[in-house]
């Protein structure tokens, strides 16, 4: 059980960071290339990291096959954790309350994401 849920959280956790890492990659496009400003992709911005850690975590519960709530929130505070890391090596600075209501949403989303991920777990997950 604990191997297939770690391995299970690597591959929630490398959706994340693909998917954030995409949508930074075409955010950055358009503020390049388009007349659009920073404001007007605020929402955007603040809300693709939620659909990315619910994908995430739906991804890690449907991989486990078991307790997707469980392989949910390690998905998510393991992505937490990653994203301190480079906050604070990257950067010298912590989590602030704002952070982390908003870290404590993502461990919400990824939960979400992993029951339903065990609820409609199919062939193509195995």
């Amino acid at each position: 059980m604990h191997h297939r849920l770690f391995s299970s959280a690597l591959y929630g956790i490398l959706t994340i960071l693909i998917l954030v890492i995409v949508a930074s990659f075409i955010s950055s496009a358009l503020l390049r290339f388009t007349s659009l400003q920073e404001g007007s992709l605020t929402w955007f911005l603040i809300g693709f990291p939620f659909l990315a850690v619910f994908i995430g975590g739906f991804i890690a519960g449907g991989r486990t096959g078991q307790k997707g709530w469980f392989a949910g929130a390690v998905t998510a505070i393991l992505y937490s954790f990653v994203i301190f890391l480079v906050q604070f090596l990257g950067y010298n600075q912590g989590f602030d309350t704002t952070q982390l209501l908003i870290h404590s949403g993502y461990v919400i989303a990824a939960i979400l994401g992993g029951i339903i991920g065990v609820n409609v777990r199919g062939e193509s997950f195995s």
